[in-house]
């Protein structure tokens, strides 16, 4: 199905509602019944109709057709945010005993699952540098589980062979799921490499405005029922109407904006790459990036989320770059309209800076809206202010 008839058309029958242009918020509850028996099937089989806005609803149904058919999936859920659609992919697919891989390194909070909640239940995660296939087979146990990928991740834009880990998983019995938050579905598309369960942070492009938070998993009819009838009904995460909402109508840019922040990124990265305080530029689509091919061929775009280096010998340096821009923000996430910047050093005093270690040293940018001219002064603005 074309992208345009998947943003503008797909699951929206406006016949329904008086043919509006944009479809109604359902900002419901609960539905009403006629019929008993209609009743007794709805309780039967939740996913089969409209009982209760905790499970399904007709807005967030609209958007749940619409980024299912983006990840060429047969079915998914959308949930209050990204973590929650981790927590339910993950809480799925495990029981105790069992033993979960994961890419070194994760989404915080889908480490401090692995670390913190999982060991309760006598689950224990291996870590692994997921550029290396070979790391995968060797850490894979006769019960393990899962396989967690993130691909590229959001700070070094480290890279797995989806369809090799995959081919992998397949061969062991095992689960694979992968966070395409960074790409999105229009920039790669995991299951069509063979992976179980894509899920992204819609909160970021999805939603593209930075005013809703929520989270997409996407996967076969059976598991995503699999996951409704449980985790999803039970922890009661499921996304409201009138985020889903804001999340439909940021899709119908999300091609537009995607395209002008591929763009624009390049040229800063250009930039970046060319000044003197700048130690190395990490972006996937750049010549130097140390799996360049691979990203290349598993991804058709790369957005505009990068990391730079910059040559400071003390954490007061890289303060007062970020304080000097005037229009690129200080934030965390990415994905809206706006620019931002997330220094590594915002963690640590001043005391506990090492210039020796690069990870004190480096700074996440995301590459908004703004014109590339415009960027590159506050930039310029910063790197004097050092």
């Amino acid at each position: 199905m074309d992208i345009s008839q998947i943003i503008n058309e797909l699951g929206e029958d406006r016949e329904q509602y008086f043919n509006a242009v944009s479809p109604p918020i359902m900002q419901t509850s609960n539905f009403a019944f006629k019929k008993v028996a209609d009743l007794s099937k709805a309780f039967e089989d939740e996913m089969g109709g409209y009982l209760y806005s905790r499970g399904l609803n007709p807005t967030v149904d609209i958007l749940r057709k619409k980024l299912a058919a983006l990840d060429g999936a047969e079915d998914c859920l959308v949930f209050n945010n990204g973590a929650a659609a981790i927590f339910a992919g993950i809480f799925a697919n495990i029981k105790s005993g069992d033993h979960i891989v994961s890419v070194k390194s994760p989404y915080t909070w889908a480490q401090r699952m692995f670390d913190n909640i999982l060991p309760r239940f006598n689950v224990d995660t291996t870590y692994v540098d997921g550029t290396l296939l070979e790391n995968f087979a060797e850490a894979i146990r006769p019960n393990t589980r899962i396989i967690y990928l993130e691909s590229p991740n959001s700070w070094t834009y480290a890279l797995q062979d989806l369809r090799a880990v995959a081919d992998l998983a397949r061969d062991h019995g095992i689960i694979t799921i992968c966070d395409n938050s960074y790409c999105t579905p229009l920039y790669q598309r995991p299951i069509e490499m063979g992976i179980d369960l894509a899920l992204q942070s819609a909160t970021k492009y999805i939603g593209g405005h930075s005013d809703t938070v929520a989270g997409v998993l996407s996967g076969s009819s059976a598991m995503i029922k699999k996951i409704f009838d449980s985790e999803y009904l039970n922890i009661g995460s499921g996304i409201q109407p009138f985020n889903a909402w804001l999340l439909i109508r940021g899709l119908r840019t999300l091609s537009a904006r995607l395209e002008r922040v591929s763009a624009t990124t390049p040229k800063i990265v250009d930039f970046l790459k060319h000044h003197p305080q700048v130690e190395k530029v990490l972006f996937p689509f750049d010549v130097t990036f140390p799996q360049y091919e691979l990203a290349r061929e598993q991804m058709s775009g790369a957005c505009g989320l990068l990391s730079f280096y910059l040559y400071a010998d003390t954490r007061q340096e890289i303060v007062r770059f970020c304080e000097g821009l005037h229009h690129i923000m200080m934030a965390v996430s990415w994905g809206g309209h706006e620019s931002l910047i997330l220094p590594g050093c915002a963690s640590l005093q001043d005391e506990e800076f090492n210039p020796d270690n690069p990870a004190h040293r480096v700074l996440r940018l995301y590459v908004g809206l703004e014109d590339a001219e415009y960027l590159i002064k506050d930039l310029e603005r910063g790197f004097e202010s050092m």
